[in-house]
């Protein structure tokens, strides 16, 4: 008999999968230009030049079997060498080869460091709206999820709240900035505040509580808006990057956590991180793409196209009469439902062939994600239908 958890798993999609899925299916039958997909986020803008020239470079003057077997299960010391200098350089955070290890993108990162930290019972603290898998991860893991509601207009974390919910069994804090869903960015201030309640827990508990930053959009932000790095505000961290987004890499499965060199107890958890890794079967980041990262830190995907495609979403929205939060960063919008009911609103949506995710899943009903990672066609051919459905609900 298979696993009752894993078939429960497979049976039930993500709601983001299962619009996507969806959304495909209906490309089959309306075509693709009537079918307004702004479920998931997978990046529409192309990758940088560089990273096609440095794909041919690698091809053309690599011996194959450098570039297509086995790197050591950490990643290949070349590449975990650049990785650590660039963070170290960037950030001003004294970090080594020796505290990298690459992944197969940011969901291995958080898989590995969630195995890697949590023992059976251990809490893990998520703040909403938060991604949805990140549930399934810390549950695999053994772990139990509190989450800590948003305040504000800017869905900043209720911090009185926060610092209710921290326990002698609070294991671990994930933190998500630029946010996915909502495209919030925590301030500094307010991540010194998370660090300071999680520096005396950890005092009080006699344990090190560990922070986990789940930061695949970095660099996806707008305004002059800067993010601050983690590891300068408290040193148990964890980064768990991905070159999906900023890159615009999604399907190649590339990234890397990054400890904290000053962490406690640092060469123990690199040794549960390269465990989890070994026990999960996460070994050795796919080779060809490990060695592309070096020639490629730094750059970037072009930002200014989400930023018009946000300005142009936004602006319409909000003309039409609905309620939205301007991202800051990442590319999605959080839009909040007419009457409150986020699944029949996007019922509603959806049988108009405009696929945006309710947000129950996400820590906050009421709320729907509308990913703009889309061509600015995708936008303007949807407009309309925003606009159509606005009417019906009586907001214009």
């Amino acid at each position: 008999m298979p696993n009752s958890k894993m078939i429960a798993l497979g049976e039930h999609r993500s709601v983001i999968r299962d619009l996507f899925e969806y959304g495909m299916e209906r490309k089959k039958i309306v075509g693709e230009d009537n079918v307004f997909d702004f479920s998931i986020g997978n990046p529409s803008i192309p990758a940088p030049e560089a990273v096609g020239k440095e794909l041919v470079r690698l091809i053309e003057e690599t011996p194959p079997t450098a570039l297509h077997g086995y790197s050591s299960a950490a990643g290949d010391p070349a590449v975990r060498r650049a990785v650590a200098d660039y963070i170290r350089k960037t950030f001003g955070v004294n970090e080594t080869p020796d505290d990298i290890y690459m992944t197969c993108g940011a969901a291995a990162s958080l898989t590995i460091s969630l195995h890697a930290l949590l023992n059976e019972g251990d809490e893990v603290i998520v703040f909403a709206p938060f991604f949805p898998e990140y549930r399934v991860f810390i549950e695999k893991a053994g772990g139990v999820v509190k989450v800590v509601p948003a305040q504000g207009e800017d869905f900043a974390p209720d911090l009185d709240a926060f610092a209710r919910t921290l326990s002698e069994k609070t294991r671990a804090v994930i933190v998500n900035s630029p946010n996915n869903p909502s495209g919030a960015v925590l301030s500094e201030e307010t991540l010194n505040a998370i660090a300071g309640m999680m520096k005396k827990q950890s005092r009080l508990s006699g344990a090190p509580v560990w922070l986990i930053a789940d930061e695949p959009y970095r660099e996806l932000v707008y305004d002059g808006v800067t993010v601050p790095y983690p590891m300068r505000c408290y040193a148990d961290t964890l980064v768990c990057y991905s070159f999906s987004k900023s890159l615009s890499l999604p399907g190649e499965r590339i990234g890397y956590i990054a400890l904290c060199h000053e962490a406690e107890d640092r060469d123990r958890v690199f040794a549960a991180i390269c465990g989890a890794g070994r026990a999960l079967g996460f070994v050795c980041a796919p080779v060809l793409f490990q060695k592309m990262i070096p020639a490629l830190l730094g750059q970037t995907a072009d930002v200014s196209a989400y930023r018009k495609n946000r300005d142009l979403l936004y602006s319409s929205l909000v003309s039409y009469g609905y309620t939205c939060v301007r991202p800051r960063g990442a590319f999605y919008l959080f839009l909040k439902a007419p009457d409150g009911d986020d699944a029949a609103f996007g019922e509603t949506c959806r049988k108009r062939d405009l696929l945006i995710v309710p947000a129950a899943g996400f820590g906050m009903p009421g709320w729907l994600r509308v990913s703009y990672c889309v061509s600015e066609k995708t936008i303007r051919g949807a407009l309309p239908v925003f606009e159509k459905i606005a009417k019906e609900y009586g907001l214009k």
